[in-house]
């Protein structure tokens, strides 16, 4: 498998801040990975730190100025990794509520709901598809601040906020759960991507509610409790505002096809 993803950012600074980005791939042993990132503020280049987090997080910081900045990251990777490793730090990590999958909100509601559930194949359908059936897919219609609570009540929202609540409701059932943010061939429109990840059988196993892109051709680019761990861009002390976002993710040939009822891992 070879897939191709892109990303270009213009941001206006208008107070120099500290920002950090997560917009590169994880790191994808067993396969070959061709990369180039370029940060330029101003017409001038910048030189970012890599910060290297958690499941391979990889966070390029720096200083900036007032004025534009330019961003542009380009990937090839060629072939598939392995599924990502599990600790037993994440099985008790992942179990714990966070600040955007309330899991502790939900333990009841959620024990009604899937406690019947004993095959977790089975589960994992089960979530998927219910909060696929009870959300509606509506860009803007969340604010950033929202958590699984304010998702399931509106009854609405975009990826991220799928990602939670599927993370609250399979913590809420003992089954450690966690946010990707990955790019997604195939998605509609194209934009970062966010899903769950789910420990069942022995591995991390995806799960995508929104149903928007295959996921056996997704790429990792950043994992945690919730989207506060999985931003794209981060800003301190400072103020921004986004101008452009452009992503791109493509996949040699026919994308692979798809069934919620299927286990699959990032690869």
């Amino acid at each position: 498998m070879r897939r191709e993803v892109s990303t270009e950012l213009e941001v206006e600074i208008t107070t120099a801040s500290t920002l950090e980005f997560q917009i590169a791939v994880a790191p994808h042993p067993q396969t070959e990975v061709f990369e180039s990132l370029r940060f330029v503020l101003n017409g001038q280049p910048i030189q970012a730190m890599e910060i290297s987090g958690q499941h391979g997080n990889r966070i390029h910081k720096f200083d900036a100025a007032v004025g534009t900045l330019r961003v542009d990251y380009a990937a090839t990777i060629v072939g598939q990794t392995d599924p990502a490793p599990v600790t037993e730090y994440d099985q008790c990590l992942y179990l714990r509520p966070s600040r955007y999958a309330e899991a502790d909100k939900f333990l009841g509601f959620a024990a009604t709901e899937f406690g019947n559930d004993r095959d977790s194949a089975t589960l994992l359908e089960h979530v998927s598809s219910w909060v696929g059936t009870r959300l509606n897919y509506v860009p803007g219609s969340s604010d950033p601040i929202d958590g699984a609570v304010e998702t399931l009540l509106a009854g609405e929202g975009v990826c991220r906020d799928y990602a939670h609540l599927v993370v609250a409701l399979l913590r809420a059932v003992y089954v450690p759960a966690r946010l990707v943010s990955v790019y997604a061939p195939g998605l509609s429109p194209m934009d970062f991507h966010a899903v769950a990840e789910a420990f069942v059988g022995g591995q991390w196993r995806v799960v995508d509610a929104t149903l928007l892109a295959p996921r056996q051709s997704l790429v990792r680019i950043a994992t945690g409790r919730d989207a506060s761990d999985a931003a794209f861009l981060d800003n301190h002390k400072g103020a921004i505002t986004l101008n452009r976002l452009w992503v791109t993710a493509t996949v040699d040939g026919d994308l692979p096809q798809d069934s919620v009822d299927q286990l699959v891992s990032i690869r």
